[in-house]
C-alpha cells in the first residue's frame, strides 16, 4: 500500500475511536503542577517565569478590562506550544495541523472579542468599518470591504497556523526521504542532506513556538480594538 505525503496529517483512529481527544488532553498531563513547598524546582520556576513574561508583554498595551483574558490567552499559548512541539517527535500526530481544530479555537475567541466590542462600545466597534475621512461615493464599497476583512480574521488565524505547521512537516519528511535514498548511492551528499535536515528541524522548533505566539498575539490585538 502506497502512502501519500499527506497521510501523516490524518486524524488517527483506534477501534473506531478518534484519538484526537487523547492528543489534546495529553499536554495538560505533562505540565508540572505547583507544590506546597517553599522552594520550587527549576521546571516550575521556568514555567512561572515564562508565563509571567508572556502575560506582561502581551497585555502591556491593553487596559484593565482586557486583563481578564490573561489566564485564557496564557493557557492557550502554553497549550499550542506544547502541541506543536510534541508534533515534532517521531511517530506522533500534530493536532494543530488540522484546520478544523484551529478554526475551532480561532472562531469562538474572535467572536467573543467582537461581541465584547459591540456590547461595551458599539459606536467605536462599528466605526472600524468606515475609516475617517472617507469620500462619500466610496462609503458603501469600504463598508463591504471592511466587513469582509473582519470576517476573514478567524479564517486567517486558523489557516496561518495550519499552513505553517503542515509545510514544515512536509519539508522534514521530504528531506528525510532524500537522505535515505541518497545514503547508499552518494554517502557524502546524504550526510550534507542530513545536516540540512537537522537545521530544518531546529527551524521547525522555532516555527512551532513563533506560530503559537503569533496566534495569541493577534487575538490580543483583536481584543485591544474592542475593550
Amino acid at each position: 500500500m502506497t502512502l501519500s505525503l499527506f497521510d501523516q496529517f490524518m486524524s488517527p483512529w483506534h477501534m473506531g475511536v478518534p484519538l484526537l481527544a487523547i492528543s489534546l488532553v495529553l499536554p495538560w498531563i505533562l505540565f508540572p503542577t505547583p507544590t506546597f513547598r517553599w522552594l520550587n524546582n527549576r521546571m516550575l520556576t521556568f514555567q512561572g517565569w515564562f508565563i509571567a513574561r508572556f502575560t506582561q508583554q502581551t497585555f502591556l498595551p491593553l487596559n484593565v478590562g482586557g486583563h481578564k483574558w490573561a489566564l485564557l490567552l496564557a493557557s492557550l499559548m502554553v497549550f499550542l506550544i506544547t502541541l506543536n512541539m510534541l508534533g515534532l517527535l517521531p511517530y506522533t500526530f500534530t493536532p494543530t495541523t488540522q484546520l478544523s481544530l484551529n478554526l475551532g479555537l480561532a472562531v469562538p475567541l474572535w467572536l467573543a472579542t467582537v461581541i465584547i466590542g459591540l456590547r461595551n462600545q458599539p459606536t467605536a466597534a462599528l466605526g472600524h468599518l468606515l475609516p475617517e475621512g472617507t469620500p462619500t461615493p466610496l462609503i458603501p464599497v469600504l463598508i463591504v470591504i471592511e466587513t469582509i476583512s473582519l470576517f476573514i480574521r478567524p479564517v486567517a488565524l486558523g489557516v496561518r497556523l495550519t499552513a505553517n505547521l503542515t509545510a514544515g512537516h512536509l519539508l522534514i519528511q521530504l528531506v528525510s526521504m532524500a537522505v535515505f535514498v541518497l545514503l547508499p548511492m552518494m554517502p557524502t551528499v546524504a550526510v550534507l542532506t542530513a545536516v540540512l535536515l537537522l537545521m530544518l528541524t531546529l527551524l521547525e522548533v522555532a516555527v512551532a513556538m513563533i506560530q503559537a505566539y503569533v496566534f495569541v498575539l493577534l487575538l490580543s490585538l483583536y481584543l485591544q480594538e474592542n475593550v
